[in-house]
């Protein structure tokens, strides 16, 4: 089946995106929730005069991204936890507190768009994380996990 994608599915696709998926997986779960829509010929020319129309728009999106991920390439933040003397966490760094560490930076970043290296973070260090700040636009940032 063929659907077109009405909002950023994780493991599927962007906004936008014209993919295909088995049949029970596109009418049982993403069109129902409002995920997609049956790609039609009909919605396919609708959504291709629509992808001509914000075309210029993507580009200026684009372009904010680059110059934000071209401020953000040399950043590196600190995240306080609490830790034991042996110095594993109590509880694990997630998304959330790189985006308070970022937001304290004057990057407002979503949480959403930032991926960790591993599921939880459990033992101070050096990490890396992926921000998505566009499809096309990636950067990682360096953060350092710090006792409190």
């Amino acid at each position: 089946m063929e659907i077109i994608l009405l909002q950023d599915v994780q493991k599927l696709g962007q906004k936008d995106d014209l993919v295909h998926v088995k049949d029970g997986y596109g009418r049982n779960y993403l069109i129902p929730r409002g995920y997609a829509m049956a790609a039609t010929p009909s919605a396919k020319k609708t959504h291709a005069e629509n992808l001509k129309q914000r075309a210029h728009k993507e580009e200026k999106i684009k372009t904010v991204a680059q110059e934000l991920a071209s401020k953000m390439a040399g950043l590196s933040i600190t995240v306080g936890a609490k830790t034991s003397s042996s110095g594993k966490i109590f509880g694990s760094v997630n998304t959330i507190q790189i985006a308070e560490a970022l937001k304290e930076k004057g990057f407002d970043i979503d949480r959403k768009s930032i991926s960790l290296p591993v599921d939880q973070i459990k033992e101070i260090g050096k990490y890396k994380a992926l921000v998505r700040l566009h499809r096309e636009v990636k950067v990682e940032v360096d953060f350092e996990i710090v006792a409190e």
